[in-house]
């Protein structure tokens, strides 16, 4: 069982920058594949980045490499997303989430939070 919280979305300017958080909790965290997942209206939810915690390797969708970068806090049980030189079609719901190593879906999805960028 995982428990994710996110915090720090809001509203911002275009070009401008966000750092959303998570707290994990939960046991052997090693096991996981964490995500950042987005879904803007009328959308499918999406894949933003991800990362094993037992791995240094990181992924990232192509609509944001070079401007979003996913990091952790292992001694914090903490992920974030630094979001930099947010579009407006950056504009959704972000959730951080969980899922077995090797897993299609991510099991366990935080409660989301908005992220709005105004052009």
């Amino acid at each position: 069982q995982v428990q994710l919280v996110e915090s720090g979305g809001g509203l911002v300017q275009a070009g401008g920058s966000l750092r959303l958080s998570c707290t994990v909790s939960g046991s052997a965290l090693n096991l996981y594949t964490m995500g950042w997942l987005r879904q803007a209206p009328g959308k499918e939810r999406e894949v933003v980045a991800a990362f094993t915690w037992s791995a240094p390797a990181t992924y990232y969708a192509d609509s944001v490499k070079g401007r979003f970068t996913i990091s952790r806090d292992n001694a914090k049980n903490t992920m974030y997303l630094q979001m930099n030189g947010l579009k407006s079609e950056d504009t959704a719901v972000y959730y951080c989430a969980a899922k077995f190593r090797g897993s299609q879906d991510y099991k366990y999805v935080g409660q989301g939070t908005q992220v709005t960028v105004s052009s």
